[in-house]
């Protein structure tokens, strides 16, 4: 017999010892004691919840015993929880929900047919706890619930071996079968999935496993806040029996998602983005990382890494807008990676002014070519960006502790200007730190050419934006000389190309066999191809729906017939709409007519997918005419005609370029090659010594210095812009180099 009085963690292992032993249970009575006995509720076939049933008949009984205590240390709450415990413990818990069969069917017919316009999947989120019981078990739990409502969990143990805990390989396999299996079986997608930080140190696959092999977002909860485990009460929290517990991880989940499904844009203090919510999401690990390039990058990536880390260097990125274009694609991969790596890569935007978008967007116009002929920067649009960036600078980054400050006072060690639309900051810098090194990034096709005729709109706008540039330190620009302005110092120049992140994208690695399975069912499918135009913006772009009006009228007016075969969608800037988007497509178009380095194109090589691009801008650099797609001259919709045809017709060419294209994406391109020159900058201007690209690869200076040149065999792009179709376009970007130095137009 043992009185109540003794504290809780005793009945709870008292309790935990009947599992052990079924002919011995422990049963509350009213008489405020609780006795053990030979149990004549056995589980059996006829009643395998006997002991649950006899367990719950008293729970009432239990419910009302005093609440006595020994000393201050130990405190007896209320037993319910305890009791739960013990009930589940008697046998694992399965998901219970059912479908209606008759909706699953419907659902499943209409699926089948595999319509562009199908029903999407309902979604879901789930959370998942777990815990190590007194039996030598671990214990999982997965709760599932909508925005609304909890739907469903389940619980499942793992023995313990006497040497070690059950492997995380295990444990993760299981997660993710019941989850997949679940999706099926329910026809739901799990959008999200919360889980304890314990979990996912356990189990370090697991996250990125979520996210590569489910598409579920796996947000990690830990420290202190809003989105912790037990934030208000750790000792509460710990009163919760495991389902409560996933149950309450799974409503946390659901916070850091939006009305359209994806996770919520978070800028913090300051305008720093909080990319990966606060780094909660936890897409992809180091050993990920290193797994998408050579051991050569990866070496000179460590080596620069431990520098910056043992020396404390911070960076600090700003550009205009945290989501939706090229520059903001890259920067959170950037960031997330240098989270992996412990660098200090912090990441800023501006407070927006919807007015002040409209005249970047026109400036960006302008730079390109592409604007109306009357379209300026005018006096006012210049007064209106000033007062935008030095209104920011004041009020967010120069004062103490702000990223703009004197190192000494917390600021950051190195300033990157990520975005032709705000170099009104390097003055200012300049002005309160003369010695920091700051480097501006162009990264959008600029007409050189235009620019040095003196009566052009682009020549009027650069004058502007050059007089704020030319006091950086270094002019990183994508790898074409005709993007570089002739006023600009040759020795200041350094190329870099737009990258794009392999390990945390949903842009995974295909292997050329997968990539030739994917290819041998499209060709099976006996029904005719359609064309698929898609795109999304940047936040600031005020074009997009413009756009997208003038290309549905077009095709209404002018090609009706081809109606129903096009499909022209403007997507939200997801990973996982693009990656589906490019997974499931047969051959990857991209006729740009101005054009720096589209990382579309260097995705869809790198999932073998032959891809036809005009000779615009940097593209060259990366399709190989004949190799890995097909290169034309800017409007020769006939080649293009030619070679979709042939790609559709001729099993072997198509093939052969696919399995080259999946080959030969070089590590320049993904996030580890690109955060490679980054890390080398940061590493050599932060010890004060001088970076002169002369109009050098970035990344070639880095293996260099790293000790790790390019080998003979490695991949890496082209760096001239050299093809067989009639005048280069390396030739033409010498001869207008040359011309640029000379002073000619």
């Amino acid at each position: 017999m043992y009185d109540v009085d003794f504290p809780v963690f005793e009945l709870v292992r008292l309790a935990r010892r009947s599992y052990t032993h079924p002919s011995e249970t422990i049963i509350f009575t009213d008489q405020s004691e609780i006795v053990s006995h030979p149990s004549p509720f056995t589980p059996s076939s006829q009643n395998p919840r006997a002991p649950t049933m006899f367990l719950k008949k008293h729970i009432a009984e239990a419910e009302s015993l005093p609440e006595r205590h020994r000393g201050n240390e130990h405190h007896t709450p209320r037993l319910r929880p305890y009791v739960d415990m013990i009930i589940s413990a008697f046998q694992d818990r399965r998901f219970q929900r059912r479908t209606s069969v008759y909706q699953k069917r419907d659902l499943q017919d209409r699926v089948a047919k595999k319509s562009w316009t199908g029903p999407p999947s309902e979604t879901i989120y789930g959370g998942i706890s777990v815990c190590s019981n007194d039996n030598n078990e671990v214990v999982i739990s997965l709760a599932v619930r909508d925005t609304t409502y909890f739907l469903d969990f389940s619980e499942h143990r793992f023995p313990i071996d006497e040497r070690a805990h059950p492997s995380a390989d295990v444990i993760t396999d299981f997660v993710l079968l019941e989850l997949r299996r679940y999706e099926h079986e329910h026809l739901e997608k799990f959008v999200g999935m919360a889980l304890p930080r314990e979990l996912a140190e356990r189990c370090p696959h697991l996250c990125p496993r979520l996210w590569r092999e489910l598409d579920i977002v796996p947000l990690v909860l830990h420290g202190k806040g809003v989105h912790s485990v037990g934030w208000i009460n750790r000792e509460y929290w710990n009163t919760k029996t495991l389902d409560e517990q996933a149950e309450s991880v799974a409503r946390k989940c659901i916070t850091f998602f939006g009305p359209n499904k994806a996770p919520l844009l978070q800028v913090g203090y300051r305008g720093c983005v909080e990319v990966d919510c606060g780094f909660h999401a936890v897409l992809a690990t180091l050993p990920d990382y290193e797994l998408t390039v050579g051991s050569r990058t990866w070496n000179s990536v460590l080596r620069y890494a431990e520098d910056l880390k043992k020396r404390k260097v911070k960076v600090a990125f700003f550009s205009a807008t945290p989501q939706g274009g090229g520059v903001a694609l890259m920067r959170h991969a950037l960031v997330r990676f240098a989270e992996a790596l412990g660098v200090d890569f912090k990441w800023y935007v501006p407070r927006p002014r919807p007015a002040v978008f409209r005249i970047t967007k026109t400036n960006h116009n302008i730079f390109q070519g592409v604007s109306k002929p009357d379209e300026r920067l005018t006096e006012e649009n210049k007064a209106a960006l000033t007062d935008w960036i030095v209104g920011n600078a004041k009020r967010y980054w120069l004062g103490k502790g702000g990223p703009l400050c004197a190192p000494p006072e917390g600021g950051a060690d190195i300033i990157v200007i990520d975005d032709p639309q705000m170099p009104g900051l390097i003055p200012l810098i300049k002005e309160v730190t003369p010695l920091r090194p700051v480097i501006y990034r162009s990264h959008i096709q600029m007409r050189s050419d235009l620019i040095a005729d003196p009566t052009t709109p682009q020549a009027e706008a650069w004058n502007y934006f050059w007089d704020s540039i030319k006091c950086a330190d270094l002019f990183i620009s994508h790898p074409v000389a005709s993007f570089v302005p002739h006023m600009v110092p040759p020795e200041t120049v350094g190329y870099l190309p737009a990258s794009t992140d392999w390990a945390s994208s949903t842009s995974s690695t295909r292997t050329r066999n997968s990539a030739s399975a994917g290819a041998e069912k499209c060709l099976k499918d006996e029904k005719p191809p359609k064309l698929l135009v898609c795109g999304h913006g940047s936040v600031d772009d005020p074009d997009g729906v413009a756009i997208y009006d003038a290309v549905i009228e077009h095709i209404e007016d002018k090609l009706p017939h081809l109606k129903s075969s096009i499909c022209v969608m403007h997507i939200p800037p997801s990973d996982q709409i693009l990656n589906a988007l490019l997974s499931k497509a047969r051959v990857a178009l991209q006729l740009s007519t101005r054009e720096g380095f589209e990382v579309k194109v260097s995705e869809a090589l790198h999932k073998g997918k032959p891809v036809i691009a005009t000779l615009a801008g940097g593209i060259p650099l990366q399709v190989q005419d004949g190799k890995n797609g097909f290169l034309v001259e800017v409007g020769d919709t006939d080649a293009v005609a030619q070679h979709l045809f042939a790609l559709w017709t001729d099993d072997e060419l198509y093939y052969r370029l696919s399995s080259w294209a999946a080959d030969s994406v070089s590590d320049e391109v993904s996030t580890v090659g690109n955060a490679l020159s980054w890390l080398y900058l940061a590493s050599e201007l932060s010890k004060g010594r001088p970076v002169a690209p002369h109009e050098r690869w970035i990344n070639d200076l880095a293996r260099e210095e790293a000790g790790e040149p390019y080998g003979r065999h490695e991949n890496r792009l082209r760096r001239t812009l050299g093809h067989d179709k009639g005048v280069g376009v390396a030739e033409f970007g010498l001869c207008l180099r040359k011309s640029r130095h000379a002073g000619v137009k």
